[in-house]
């Protein structure tokens, strides 16, 4: 793959789950899983990307599935964020590693390791070339990190919204359960609302409609799939207005 083919985006924000952070236990923190993600953002650092980074905890901890009966939910969704936070941490030195220069914030205010979420000083830094890590969520209990990928994207006005999820796309229903599930190469909003497909949840979905933020549903199955997305080539499913 040519390095100096033309680019449709250069701003994203990219939606990690944090079972891929733990590689096939997805539980903890697995060196080459992490390892393959900084490599990734560091392909398109080189090639004049500046992503924003949402990952979740879910390698840690689950606030809304939690299974601890006496934890209230708002207080599992906060042991959620901080889970963000740790994976948020990890990251950013594998990037520092690889040279990538880029900047954690926080919307739940941890003063010794990140900055305070601050949607001026976020723009600032990714137009100056930082890799923005949004850590914490959206800050308040019962929304996701889907949700808070969404609120960053429309916030920091990136250009691309990209959910990297197991599967290659969106399908109708659960290609790992059903031989004949049908991908789609294109889907509105209102379509993947209407059916209660999977691919994020309301307020997500609701979010980009609403702010006319573009998405893509990949896999990273393949090396260099994120700079192919900004490249504008046709792999995933794009989910439209």
């Amino acid at each position: 793959m040519s390095e100096k083919k033309s680019k449709k985006y250069l701003r994203p924000l990219l939606k990690l789950s944090g079972e891929m952070m733990g590689g096939r236990a997805g539980t903890g923190f697995e060196a080459s899983s992490i390892e393959s993600f900084a490599d990734e953002i560091a392909l398109l650092a080189r090639n004049g990307v500046v992503p924003g980074v949402v990952i979740g905890g879910g390698n840690f901890f689950r606030g809304g599935s939690s299974q601890l009966a006496p934890l209230r939910r708002f207080r599992a969704d906060y042991i959620g964020m901080l889970a963000t936070i740790m994976n948020a941490i990890c990251l950013s030195d594998f990037l520092l590693q690889k040279g990538v220069k880029n900047i954690l914030y926080s919307s739940m205010p941890v003063g010794t390791v990140t900055k305070v979420y601050d949607i001026e000083d976020a723009r600032q830094k990714m137009a100056e070339g930082y890799v923005c890590i949004f850590a914490g969520g959206t800050g308040s209990p019962y929304f996701s990190t889907d949700s808070a990928a969404a609120l960053r994207a429309a916030e920091t006005v990136c250009d691309l919204l990209v959910k990297v999820t197991k599967v290659d796309g969106v399908y109708d229903k659960d290609p790992a359960k059903y031989s004949d599930a049908k991908k789609y190469e294109t889907i509105t909003y209102d379509e993947i609302l209407d059916q209660k497909l999977g691919v994020m949840d309301l307020a997500a979905i609701t979010i980009c409609r609403d702010n006319q933020v573009p998405l893509k549903v990949i896999s990273l199955a393949e090396k260099g799939m994120l700079l192919r997305v900004c490249q504008g080539d046709p792999v995933g499913t794009s989910v439209i207005p």
